[in-house]
């Protein structure tokens, strides 16, 4: 039946409302209400709907999250009331004391205070006109911050348009303040994914957000499951009227912001107290990174008597729950190079004691990392270990004003004095292009020789350093080429202990294509890329007349990879490698493991752990070669987990969702019935 316009547009706007109510219980409530396939229909419909009438296009449509690529860098946003910091303390007798002055500011009124668990995140201000989504800022210096408008729409726990509400009306202008994550688990997913694909890791999930939030291109953003809680606001222009931060944030929820589920109002200061206890003991059960309480005077015109100062809110304070801290200085800042290039700055510190352990180095991962602790040489630090976590430098507490002056970063590769190259804009490495830089050497030939790719059993880290600094290896084909003589030269090295090694790296000749190509180190291209890729192209030979066009065309291939690809094999060094590989007799075919058939067909499998007898490379064949498919993280959709050796939150993550798990005996007896 033809519909008019006027019934069209009813429809689209009755599937926005409809798609906005389910995302709603699904991201801030998290009471999904409808299936995921009923879910896709809903907005598969929608989509339809829009493409062929665009005369009704909705900035604000639950279908304009996808994001979008911008052309320069985001522009600066004034924020119409200034975001204040907050004063930290590290102690309950700290505590008191800030409760102290807040009584004594008050002149001995009683008050009540809201505690709310403070989020490791990255602040933001996100602004409603008449009910819907127009601007959203980060912190900045409180004053001006960056317009991140497109990347926020892509979180769907940001609402694009305020539920309405039959007590309360919206107001003509509202700006909220919140705070954007990442939850643990998503967070440890997306660093499996970016060493897969040998990319940098993130330092936490703090610096994972930041970096997603800042991104010019927020389609990439709308795939790193960020998330969002409000917890204040800077203006309310019309609508109810507030009394106290209680009264707000109860009002926040039914306008369909999500808000810290944990958030308590107390009565007393007692009750302030007991909450931080209570969270400094079960801080390890929240889905996403706390580092304290943040304690607030509940009433407004309580808040507005005690005002502020230049920097923070009088009342208001963040109680820091304690960890492994230590306080030392920086001696050096030196920059490690990585089997990809890519140079990792590292702190060398004066040795301290720390949680039982002499620390006397911190990783400070990337150069946005010293940029945001501006930390250099000579500095006091403050730093924090906890539990067996790599020691991290929290922040500068005495910063050391001379002739030193700011950490630079690297023009040249310390190593092999090439010229440093920075990444795509949307990254934050810089690396080394030589490829015969000798550090990359040394890591690249550890990953070639791992169990993950070529599998030389006995040729580990020492062994490779002793052939190196003998000159006995310069590239991957040199291993194909050690004598006996050769290995007796190394400590320890007898006639037996050789012979064995000799054995295992002719062995690895054999190895598929899949294994030679991950074993390459090619930047961006990860263990089920490299699997992908030599499935469809069967033969090394193709990779060297493949287009951009012809990688794009693969599953999983994006542009980035697909570049990279294509710089790779159009490098004379990389044609004079393989031939050179091919002369000492390696594999460079990839054989179908399993004859196809479709006993799996419409089965999802995720692998997590160590596989004891089974590589997962031959086990993600399996699966492929009998119909079913493979996915890098669980949902709803997951037929099965497959779960070997020391599984991570993919398996946890299982539990959750009541996915069926297999051991692996379980997954070959099923794989080969």
């Amino acid at each position: 039946m033809i519909k008019d316009k006027k019934e069209i547009k009813q429809i689209m706007d009755d599937l926005r409302e409809q798609i906005d109510e389910h995302n709603y219980c699904y991201y801030v409530l998290s009471q999904p209400a409808i299936a995921d396939k009923e879910y896709d229909d809903l907005l598969k419909k929608l989509i339809d709907l829009e493409k062929s009438h665009p005369e009704f296009f909705d900035l604000n449509s639950p279908t304009q999250r996808v994001g979008v690529k911008l052309e320069s860098s985001a522009e600066t946003v004034s924020h119409r009331v200034k975001m204040y910091s907050l004063d930290n303390c590290y102690s309950t007798e700290e505590l008191a004391e800030w409760q102290k002055r807040v009584y004594k500011g008050l002149e001995g009124e009683k008050a009540s205070f809201v505690a709310e668990l403070k989020i490791d995140g990255v602040s933001a201000a996100l602004t409603y006109e008449n009910g819907e989504f127009i601007l959203g800022a980060t912190r900045g210096d409180g004053f001006i911050g960056e317009n991140i408008t497109a990347n926020l729409r892509t979180i769907r726990a940001v609402p694009l348009k305020l539920k309405k509400d039959k007590k309360y009306s919206i107001p003509r202008i509202l700006d909220v303040r919140a705070e954007v994550y990442m939850n643990k688990l998503d967070f440890e997913e997306l660093n499996r994914e970016r060493k897969a694909k040998n990319e940098i890791l993130f330092a936490n999930p703090r610096n994972a957000t930041s970096g997603s939030v800042k991104l010019l291109d927020s389609t990439i953003t709308a795939n790193r499951k960020l998330s969002c809680l409000v917890h204040s606001f800077g203006v309310v222009d019309g609508g109810p009227k507030m009394t106290s931060q209680w009264e707000f944030l109860q009002l926040a929820k039914r306008y369909g912001f999500a808000v810290d589920k944990h958030v308590r109002l107390c009565e007393n200061f007692e009750e302030v107290i007991a909450f931080c206890k209570e969270f400094e003991r079960r801080r390890n059960e929240i889905p996403y990174e706390v580092d304290g309480v943040v304690i607030k005077v509940n009433v407004f015109k309580q808040q507005q008597k005690l005002g502020a100062t230049l920097k923070s809110p009088r009342w208001a304070i963040a109680y820091k729950f304690p960890a492994y801290q230590a306080t030392t200085t920086v001696k050096d800042i030196v920059v490690q190079v990585g089997r990809t290039g890519v140079l990792t700055p590292v702190a060398e510190l004066k040795p301290v004691e720390c949680a039982g352990v002499t620390i006397t180095r911190a990783t400070l991962h990337n150069f946005d990392e010293i940029e945001r602790l501006q930390v250099k040489k000579g500095d006091r630090v403050l730093l924090e270990r906890a539990g067996d976590v790599i020691p991290k430098i929290v922040k500068v507490i005495d910063s050391r004003r001379g002739s030193e002056g700011p950490f630079k970063i690297p023009e040249h590769c310390p190593e092999c004095a090439t010229k440093v190259v920075k990444d795509r804009q949307e990254e934050v490495a810089y690396r080394c292009p030589n490829p015969l830089c000798p550090k990359q050497l040394e890591r690249a030939l550890i990953h070639f020789a791992s169990r993950e790719a070529m599998d030389i059993e006995g040729l580990g880290e020492v062994v490779l350093q002793g052939l190196l600094q003998q000159k006995r290896i310069r590239d991957f084909s040199d291993i194909y080429r050690l004598t006996k003589q050769d290995l007796l030269q190394l400590p320890l090295f007898k006639d037996k202990k050789a012979e064995k090694l000799l054995a295992s790296i002719d062995r690895s000749k054999a190895q598929p294509l899949s294994r030679l190509l991950f074993g390459l180190g090619i930047v961006h291209i990860g263990q089920k890329a490299s699997y992908v890729l030599a499935k469809r192209f069967k033969s090394v030979q193709a990779f060297f007349s493949a287009s951009i066009e012809d990688f794009l065309s693969v599953p999983e291939i994006g542009m980035v990879m697909a570049e990279s690809l294509v710089n790779f094999f159009a490098q004379k060094t990389t044609r004079q490698l393989i031939d050179r590989l091919k002369d000492l007799g390696l594999n460079m075919q990839e054989q179908d493991p399993v004859e196809h058939s479709d006993r799996l067909k419409g089965k999802n499998f995720v692998f997590t752990g160590e596989m004891k007898d089974l590589p997962r490379l031959q086990a993600i064949a399996l699966v492929q070669g009998l119909g079913g498919e493979v996915a890098s993280s669980v949902s709803r959709k997951t037929s099965y987990v497959v779960a070997g050796q020391d599984p991570g939150s993919k398996y946890r993550k299982a539990i959750a969702l009541k996915v069926a798990i297999l051991n692996e005996q379980q997954f070959k007896e099923m794989i080969y019935a």
